[in-house]
């Protein structure tokens, strides 16, 4: 198996998402430097995008990620700054769902 994407949609408890955006941001560089890591990310709607959108809401972002294997990925997941994120936003959270998808 080659690259695998990411798309995670983290939706926060209403009035908490820039809280967990803020901790997510402070997070990124540990991510960024992990082997294996080509993109990760945070997404929010884009402004007036008009009809051709659904948006995802006030209190979603959604984070995209590529890595070059499926190995890489549960090398993250395991990652003790991952669980340092996951320990100060879990309180904050209201739903997470995370899809692990492969190039078609």
């Amino acid at each position: 198996m080659g690259m695998v994407h990411v798309v995670a949609v983290i939706t926060a408890k209403p009035g908490l998402r820039g809280e967990v955006l803020e901790a997510f941001q402070a997070n990124v560089p540990a991510v960024h430097a992990e082997d294996g890591c080509i993109e990760y990310g945070a997404t929010v709607d884009t402004p007036d995008a008009g009809p051709i959108q659904t948006q995802v809401g006030d209190d979603t972002f959604v984070v995209v990620e590529k890595w070059e294997s499926l190995d890489a990925l549960k090398a993250h997941a395991a990652a003790p700054h991952m669980a340092a994120y996951a320990a100060k936003v879990k309180d904050k959270l209201a739903n997470r769902v995370i899809h692990v998808l492969s190039p078609a």
